[in-house]
């Protein structure tokens, strides 16, 4: 039992970490293609990224792998892969739940993490990120990395969800944890202006929080940072990266990013 359990620990480990590589790699690269030199300067913070991310993996890899084995042997969990076991409608409503649930978890340990003693043990690793890149999605301090993986464990241990609902979540987690601190938005403008990106967290919402620290806390939604006054509205790329450029002596001249807000164009809308 020991080393099913093992194994399939070091396999969800290895799952995790190459899907960050993959993806995170792949919106990299989607970045030099569309906004060529965004990253210069920043080759030492992206490896330090990587190699935190790497060891984070580990630490989400774990749980989810022991989880895993006791979902296929003794049914652990709440996992379900019969389609019909639950009605059709259930399948976005789990998936909608898990989202919601999720988020309101990662909004109340992020906030944690930003009390000043807890931030300098821990959450000081990510925002080293100044600006984040594509890489820095997984880049924590192995205190913030446990906060973060077992969040999706729980969940399945009490709320029934398909196998490929489950999926579907990861995968949102995952692109959205990349996308969020890539520099530049992906999304078209509808998703972070106007009345749905009033709501919805993309790259231009959580640039700010990087940018100012004490808001914008949320993962997918802004409710939480509505309800509690923590909303600050959307960051400014092209301030952030020309700050970057300069401190890493990087000359000017290199496009702006697309997307969020320009200086003196919006950069302070309300929340």
């Amino acid at each position: 039992m020991l080393l099913a359990v093992t194994l399939s620990a070091l396999a969800m480990t290895l799952i995790v970490g190459v899907r960050y590589l993959i993806v995170s790699g792949a919106f990299a690269a989607a970045t030099r293609l569309r906004h060529p030199g965004l990253y210069r300067g920043l080759d030492a913070q992206m490896r330090r990224e990587v190699t935190w991310s790497l060891a984070s993996a580990a630490i989400y890899g774990i749980p989810a792998g022991v989880l895993a084995w006791g979902w296929k042997a003794h049914g652990w969990t709440r996992v379900y892969a019969d389609v019909h076991a639950y009605p059709l409608w259930y399948l976005p409503v789990s998936v909608a739940l898990y989202l919601v649930l999720h988020d309101t978890w990662f909004y109340w340990t992020h906030r944690w993490m930003h009390r000043p003693a807890v931030f300098k043990a821990a959450h000081a690793v990510h925002h080293a990120s100044r600006p984040p890149t594509a890489w820095a999605a997984m880049a924590f301090h192995p205190i913030e990395a446990v906060t973060g993986a077992v969040a999706i464990p729980l969940l399945v241990l009490a709320i029934p969800i398909h196998v490929g609902a489950l999926g579907f979540v990861l995968a949102v987690m995952t692109v959205m944890g990349v996308t969020n601190h890539m520099g530049w938005e992906v999304f078209p403008r509808f998703m972070w202006r106007g009345a749905l990106g009033g709501w919805l967290i993309t790259a231009s919402h959580h640039q700010r929080h990087h940018e100012q620290y004490g808001c914008n806390y949320g993962l997918y939604f802004r409710f939480w940072d509505r309800l509690c006054g923590t909303d600050r509205g959307i960051g400014d790329f092209a301030r952030s990266h020309s700050r970057a450029a300069a401190r890493h002596g990087v000359a000017d001249g290199r496009p702006a990013a697309r997307g969020g807000a320009g200086p003196g164009r919006g950069a302070d809308r309300p929340a």
